[in-house]
């Protein structure tokens, strides 16, 4: 099993025919996507298949492909996933609990995850300073093991404490393409969903 080399990629496919070059490009990027548990580049895809290919065209070949299928594939950030349909969400957490971390987040929780959401980078100071009472570690860590945040750049105030983002697992969580997509701020205030500052 030593000897065994790794295959050398063969990103130009010369040998096959132009539509069925186009398909393998097509599987290869399907592939990729589904082996990561993360969005991947469209630079990181485009190793993958010829040079100067359309990465966004083989997307949209794809995505009519699985056209009727439970997953499909969604631009989150500055990438692209494969992710089962939504509307496929209560059949996976019936067979499997997938999915139930996010369903036992708390309202204050919550409430705490969207300030970090609309003010990051923000210190705990800063959502001290909005939900005028100390944030624990202990929240912090819990929002944090979920995937849902993360440390950012540390503040240039005294101490320079660790401020706080959210990361591509929040916006995979809660169906965003991009932070763009958050629901108005002020609607949400008006609705009591989101603190008031």
């Amino acid at each position: 099993m030593k000897d065994r080399k790794e295959p050398v990629l063969d990103r130009e496919l010369d040998d096959l025919a132009p539509e069925l070059r186009w398909r393998e490009w097509m599987r290869r990027i399907e592939a990729v996507l589904f082996a990561s548990a993360a969005p991947v580049a469209t630079a990181d895809l485009a190793r993958v298949v010829g040079q100067g290919v359309s990465v966004d065209l083989l997307l949209e070949d794809l995505a009519a492909d699985l056209e009727g299928r439970a997953f499909e594939i969604a631009a989150i950030s500055d990438g692209w996933i494969l992710r089962t349909r939504t509307a496929y969400a209560p059949a996976i957490r019936a067979a499997s609990q997938l999915g139930a971390h996010l369903v036992d987040l708390g309202e204050f929780e919550i409430a705490v995850l969207a300030a970090i959401a609309y003010r990051q980078p923000i210190t705990r100071d800063g959502l001290k300073d909005i939900f005028g009472k100390e944030i624990s570690r202990d929240l912090i860590g819990r929002l944090h093991d979920r995937g849902l945040i993360s440390t950012g750049p540390r503040s240039p105030r005294r101490g320079a404490p660790y401020t706080f983002v959210t990361t591509d697992q929040f916006l995979v969580a809660f169906d965003l393409e991009s932070l763009r997509d958050l629901p108005d701020r002020e609607m949400l205030t008006d609705a009591g969903l989101y603190p008031e500052g």
